[in-house]
């Protein structure tokens, strides 16, 4: 079926589909209930580095910043559309927290940026694989959009050769399934 075609939902498709957004706000209320350390949420600038590891855990990556701070990544991938950057002075008190998968971030990626920085602004990346011809490797990240999308830097010879957006290929295939 193209996806181009429309179709009138049947009594049963519509009752399928209320089913499925039901459980499915069930299992999101869930796993949000059961993750309460998934987000910085109320740690402000002047906690200590100790007080955002027992809300969230080991972090997955650490960046020296210019000043001798740090720049620490709780990456929540691969699947997940978030990573936060928790900035943290010489003393090891917090000066603040962002969320840095959006697409203002991705927009500022520049042409023959070096990987290193494309990795302290964006984290770790969702999936890695080898770039187009077996050239340099490309970068995914997974990220919140309406249009299901995800961003992508092709790194050649440790410098960014293009980025660009993309359609995720967990929505193709969820859309191939539905089809």
């Amino acid at each position: 079926m193209s996806r181009f075609t429309t179709m009138r939902p049947t009594r049963a498709s519509s009752a399928r589909n209320s089913i499925a957004r039901g459980s499915t706000a069930i299992g999101v209320a869930l796993v949000a209930a059961s993750c309460a350390g998934y987000s910085p949420g109320d740690i402000r600038a002047g906690a200590s580095e100790s007080d955002v590891r027992a809300r969230m855990g080991e972090p997955t990556g650490r960046y020296t910043l210019p000043d001798g701070g740090s720049k620490v990544e709780y990456a929540r991938g691969p699947m997940g559309k978030h990573t936060y950057m928790i900035d943290v002075d010489t003393a090891g008190r917090v000066r603040g927290w962002e969320q840095v998968l959006t697409e203002p971030r991705f927009d500022a990626v520049a042409i023959a940026e070096p990987q290193a920085e494309i990795r302290q602004q964006l984290g770790r990346p969702s999936e890695t694989r080898v770039g187009w011809r077996g050239v340099g490797q490309v970068w995914s990240y997974r990220y919140e959009s309406l249009f299901c999308r995800w961003f992508q830097v092709w790194l050649v010879e440790g410098r960014v050769r293009e980025a660009a957006y993309a359609t995720d290929p967990m929505c193709e295939e969820a859309r191939r399934e539905n089809d």
